[in-house]
């Protein structure tokens, strides 16, 4: 392997690269590894190498070797970015680097991406360039002299970096305007010169000339599509780099004539990233048997504001929710309005600011942005717009076109577009501003990972599009439908979060979303009939003891840490230390200030009034300690951390085999023109298939290109393999068509031929075996808060109460309460038949001690290439441990049911292994069919009957 490759595969690694970040990576790579880098490069090299490499590359667009990698919205251009700078400086190619930004949005978000310490650092991790920070020069500050290095000019009247490190690396970034600008000062005498061109002192030359003659100068254009007009074309260059760097998601020219960039090596498209999960998916919403004709324009709009904002709320529900129960942090969502002009949008976001437009509750909560604002109102809008991530005043933002490229935020979950068209609507410049993930990658939790476009009067045609095979929309929702599990209820639903037993022992109740008491309609969350209750709790009378009892559980959880299980909190060893640290704490709090270091991380716990250490003497403190130690143990289900490993790689290969049953496809081309009717106008236009889309130069490329999609395919390993399977599928295509004919048909329809070929090829694949390992990382855990959404006219329900026929399908949106087992005194269920009567027989269930239904993240059991499992219920018998899963029975055999319960029994293997070292009990997994969860069965006859040992 050579020096390149290894640095390459370490700066992936360290930069936690994404699949196609690190495809895009080893491309350049590859490619320089055998190129040089200079001034007066031989392009006709270069041409020959890349069409050999089998990449997309035509020939080149700009004076010098310039390399296209598009990229879809929201995989990470930035970021590779900064990889590729660390490359080219890390493997001595490089040290000077200009990012060229297409407008000041992009700038300001680049000079913050590319400063030490900001949170989205593109080189956090590298160590190197930690030790030897880049240099930054920007379009605001270059005439200081900060980018001449002393080495590179004769005559100096300036120092320039003096005290920075020669070798470390310089890296420019500029607005493309900065580069043209004339910026002639009020007065002054004026220039027809840009005033980089302009002669510089400190140089002898004019800053612009001074890159030019470097001789290692990288160019790297982010949006590079809005870089080929004729004045930034010509400024790039005028540059003379001894390479380009091109990033954009749209890899076409700008203008009424767009065409395909022909200096493409890697394309990443929108399409992939949404299969790959590395944005959200989009979804178009609208009402059930809505009909937008009965409306007029102003009505239909606001109708469409309505419902976007019971998304909004919606979303900031569900949001809040997945922040408690997993601990991480809280996203606030915004919505984007898509107005059609100025006046337009200043109409709305009146409107949305009006006190009868929910209660105003929207006012100074509402920005617009758009072309006609200048000055300062211009520039506070801009740093709103950059700041609505973290923005708590921000919830709407309303743009009429000014919101293009570079403006990607993760937290953007509604669009509303209004007045638009479904191709307009379906632009990346529209969805693609809400495709970034907030937490990095899938969270399983659909309202998290989704992005909904509110569409009421084009939805037919967003559908009509969507079934397209390029189309990205992948979900339909409807508003106000409460009774439909994918649907958005039109009323905001009420939240709750609920202590576990345990906490309710220690003085905590019920909170809402804003941390208020929630009394009305909740049963007191201390059930007297537990069997839980063989001591009666503590009795935590004053803010001494609550505060004692805060900073017990505090010092308990992280006790979990080193412990075994929760029955070890019980032994004096544990104990005495438990206790001794409490005591220190209270030593150190003293009046009448508490110390923050010591404040709980308890949700819906009130932080307690400073106390004076004497109210509490050492021996009531240790007394306290020992019953609250109690409490959590008799209320803990002690279920170990595990993090299971192969033992060794998986790899893939396929036996060699011919293609079979090609007599069976006979398909054929559709008319290579398609004739569009503007229904707005009745304008008409075609598309022609044969002139969309990028040609390849053998017809096979097309198959090979989607079955590159499957991750058990190496290109490299496999390639003859691919290719001679494709030319079988070709010569059958030929045998009847012409090659025009199979061309057009290999560009609409060759997704399908790629599966009709993956389909024999994983007939043929095998596998390596592997062994796994598991290791616990934690023994047990105290069980924190639970967060629960439920229906704004619900209130909590016995579970025991009958659900009635009509009620099935809302069992989601209910919160069920009376438990004497649960964990927790309040509990949801997904369904009636299965999760529902489940918990009705285990609450019945004399060998039932207590059950609960994992909060999200409280197990990692991986399946599938990577994706994790979390069963239903966890169940603590008097003999043994259980993970259930109820299922619907049509469901229990499928594939993928059937991997999570191998899975699952994994789990439960070195889970016992574990538990035999520290004298716990056995766990067991058990799928069941919801048709055999009825009351009168038990659990041991359950176990007998569905336990899954293989």
């Amino acid at each position: 392997m050579s020096n390149g490759t290894t640095i390459a595969k370490q700066i992936g690694a360290r930069l936690s690269l994404r699949k196609p970040q690190s495809e895009s990576l080893a491309i350049l790579c590859r490619l320089l590894e055998q190129l040089k880098l200079e001034k007066e490069p031989d392009l006709q090299c270069w041409i020959d190498l890349l069409k050999t490499e089998k990449l997309p590359f035509k020939s080149f667009e700009r004076d010098f070797p310039s390399l296209c990698f598009a990229l879809a919205t929201g995989v990470g251009k930035t970021r590779l970015m900064g990889a590729m700078i660390a490359w080219l400086y890390l493997t001595g190619r490089s040290h000077h680097f200009f990012v060229l930004a297409p407008n000041l949005t992009i700038y300001e978000k680049l000079k913050q991406d590319f400063l030490p310490g900001s949170p989205k650092y593109v080189f956090q991790g590298i160590p190197e360039l930690a030790q030897t920070p880049p240099v930054l020069i920007t379009g605001d500050d270059y005439q200081e002299g900060r980018g001449v290095r002393l080495d590179q000019v004769q005559t100096m009247s300036a120092t320039g970096d003096m005290f920075a490190l020669e070798t470390a690396p310089h890296i420019n970034i500029f607005n493309v305007s900065k580069i043209n600008a004339l910026d002639n000062k009020k007065g002054a005498e004026k220039s027809k010169q840009a005033k980089i061109r302009r002669l510089q002192e400190y140089i002898g030359d004019s800053y612009f000339n001074y890159l030019a003659d470097l001789p290692d100068l990288v160019v790297l254009m982010d949006e590079a599509h809005r870089y080929y007009a004729d004045s930034g074309a010509t400024a790039i260059n005028d540059l003379k780099p001894v390479l380009g760097i091109e990033l954009t998601a749209t890899p076409k020219t700008t203008g009424a004539k767009p065409r395909d960039f022909k200096n493409i090596v890697y394309h990443y498209p929108l399409a992939r990233a949404l299969n790959d999960g590395y944005i959200k998916t989009p979804a178009v919403a609208t009402r059930k048997d809505f009909k937008a004709s009965s409306y007029s324009e102003l009505q239909l709009e606001t109708i469409k504001l309505e419902d976007g904002i019971h998304h909004h709320e919606y979303v900031k529900t569900e949001l809040a929710s997945y922040a408690n129960n997993t601990g991480r942090p809280l996203v606030k969502p915004f919505m984007l309005v898509v107005a059609q002009d100025t006046i337009h949008a200043e109409a709305i976001k009146a409107r949305i600011e009006d006190s009868e437009f929910f209660q105003g509750a929207y006012k100074g909560k509402v920005i617009t942005v758009h072309s006609n604002q200048t000055g300062q109102e211009s520039d506070e809008n801009t740093q709103r717009l950059l700041a609505v991530e973290h923005d708590k005043n921000t919830e709407i933002v309303i743009h009429v076109n000014k919101l293009k490229e570079g403006w990607d935020v993760t937290n953007l979950y509604t669009i509303v577009p209004l007045r638009a068209s479904a191709s307009e609507i379906l632009t990346e410049q529209t969805i693609g501003r809400g495709l970034r993930l907030p937490y990095g990658k899938r969270t399983g939790i659909e309202a998290v990972d989704r992005l909904t476009i509110i569409a009421h009067d084009r939805f037919q045609e967003i559908i009509d599009r969507s079934n397209q095979e390029d189309s990205i929309i992948k979900k339909t929702l409807f508003i106000g439908a409460d009774d439909d599990d994918d649907g958005i209820p039109e009323h905001k639903p009420n939240q709750v979060i609920v202590p576990s037993q345990a906490d309710t022992l220690l003085g905590l109740t019920p909170t809402d979303g804003q941390g208020h008491q929630v009394k009305e309609g909740f049963a007191p969350p201390y059930q007297g009939n537990s069997i839980h209750t063989g001591n009666p709790p503590p009795v935590l009378a004053t803010e001494a003891q609550r505060q004692v009892a805060e900073i017990t559980v505090r010092i308990i959880s992280d006790e979990a840490k080193r412990l075994g299980s929760s029955k070890e909190l019980m032994t004096p060893e544990v104990l005495q230390s438990v206790t001794r640290k409490v005591q220190q704490v209270m030593k150190e709090i003293s009046p009448p200030i508490s110390s923050p270091a010591i404040q709980p991380e308890l949700t819906g716990m009130s932080s307690p009034a400073p106390i004076a250490p004497r109210e509490l003497d050492e021996k009531s403190i240790a007394k306290l300690v020992g019953q609250i130690s109690e409490k959590v143990a008799e209320h803990t289900i002690d279920i170990p951390q595990i993090v299971i490993l192969p033992t060794r790689d998986v790899n893939y290969g396929f036996a060699e085999f011919e293609l079979g049953r090609l007599d069976s496809i006979a398909m054929r081309p559709s008319s290579q023109e398609i004739l569009l009717q503007n229904l707005q106008d009745n304008s008409s236009s075609t598309i022609s298939w044969a002139q969309s889309g990028m040609s390849e130069e053998r017809l096979e490329n097309y198959l090979v290109h989607y079955l590159f999609d499957h991750d058990e395919i190496d290109y490299d390993e496999h390639a003859g393999l691919l290719y001679r399977l494709a030319g079988q599928m070709v010569a059958h295509l030929q045998t009847y068509l012409n090659d025009e004919e199979v061309e057009v048909l290999l560009k609409t329809q060759g997704r399908q031929l790629a599966d009709f070929i993956w389909v024999q090829m994983k007939q043929h694949m095998w596998t390596t075996p592997t062994d796994y390992v598991g290791h616990v990382t934690k023994g047990f855990d105290v069980l924190r808060p639970a967060t629960f959404n439920y229906a704004h006219n619900e209130q909590p329900r016995d579970f025991r109460s009958p659900i009635q026929a009509g009620e099935k399908s809302r069992v989601r949106q209910m919160l069920f309460t009376g438990f004497s087992k649960c964990c927790y005194p309040y509990q949801k269920f997904d369904s009636v038949d299965g999760e529902w009567r489940l918990a009705q027989i285990l609450e019945g269930d004399a060998s039932v001690l207590k059950w609960m239904k994992p909060a999200h993240g409280q197990f990692r059991i991986e399946y599938a290439n990577g994706q994790n499992y979390e069963p239903d219920f966890v169940v603590e018998t008097k003999d043994a441990c259980l993970l259930i899963e109820p299922k619907k029975a049509t469901e229990v055999s499928t594939p993928d049911v059937q991997a999570k319960a191998r899975a699952a029994v994994r789990w439960c293997k070195y889970a016992n292994d574990y538990a035999s070292q520290h004298s716990g009990k056995q766990w067991r997994y058990l799928l069941i069919p919801h048709d055999d969860i009825e009351l009168g069965r038990s659990i041991a006859g359950l176990m007998q009957e569905h336990e899954m040992t293989s």
